[in-house]
């Protein structure tokens, strides 16, 4: 299914990841209330308008049904359309249910004018990330079908190394998702989530942005150390005439 976009000249898209709810509003996650952060993240958008929102995984920690609840409730003052994505700690069943209900969306092709973003699934068995046959299927596919002049695209585990701890739950089939890509010239980055890490780079002419967390950051370190930086995401501009800007938003609501 493809999610068409109204014609315009330019979109804001809001990208959220790494939330980490859970089941009690008032519950806590590495110190931090994830639902506080949430919360205020929501805020801001609703005074910003934005055109879309994409949870890139991990929105809850617990994988409970009263944590997706509370998601669906933290997310309810948007007007806009929520496209997810499941990460590690994410029941599948339960984050497909509730892209049933508004506003969240259940497609993961995206039109925009000039652009085309996909949104792809890196969910395994093991807290580590995949790129499944069906799921290179499925990208080819969607690529074959584009006839936008430029391609984006969002997954939840970082596609290349990052020297530190979380490289060991990484994307496992690396080689085969940048054969993908490379396959693809229209391709001009992925963006993805699961490192609590803010950063870019390029690699293969291609751009890599990591959205820091809107619950705790990760540290670059070889051991699993976090920060309460405050509620984390990336804002995202994509023009009709083939430019693309993203920038790393913090709010402070200590």
């Amino acid at each position: 299914m493809i999610y068409p976009f109204t014609a315009q000249s330019q979109y804001r898209l809001a990208q959220i990841t790494d939330c980490h709810l859970v089941a009690d509003i008032d519950g806590s996650y590495k110190q931090v209330k994830p639902a506080a952060h949430l919360a205020a993240i929501v805020r801001s958008l609703v005074a910003d308008s934005p055109d879309a929102v994409l949870l890139t995984g991990d929105v809850t920690q617990d994988h409970s049904n009263e944590s997706y609840q509370l998601l669906a409730e933290l997310m309810a003052p948007l007007i806009c359309p929520v496209f997810c994505l499941p990460g590690n700690h994410d029941d599948v069943g339960q984050l497909t249910a509730l892209c049933q209900q508004r506003p969240f969306r259940p497609e993961r092709n995206l039109q925009l004018s000039g652009w085309q973003l996909l949104l792809l699934s890196s969910k395994g068995d093991t807290p580590a990330g995949v790129f499944l046959p069906t799921e290179q299927q499925w990208l080819t596919a969607q690529c074959q079908r584009s006839v936008q002049p430029a391609i984006w695209l969002f997954c939840h585990h970082h596609p290349l190394p990052l020297n530190c701890f979380i490289d060991k739950h990484g994307q496992q089939h690396q080689a085969a998702l940048w054969q993908a890509i490379a396959n693809e010239p229209r391709i001009r980055g992925i963006a993805h989530g699961h490192a609590h890490y803010a950063y870019q780079r390029q690699w293969q002419q291609v751009d890599i942005v990591g959205c820091p967390a809107s619950s705790v950051q990760f540290l670059p370190t070889a051991d699993w150390q976090t920060s309460n930086a405050g509620p984390q995401w990336c804002d995202w501009l994509f023009s009709a005439n083939g430019t693309v800007r993203w920038q790393f938003r913090r709010l402070d609501i200590m």
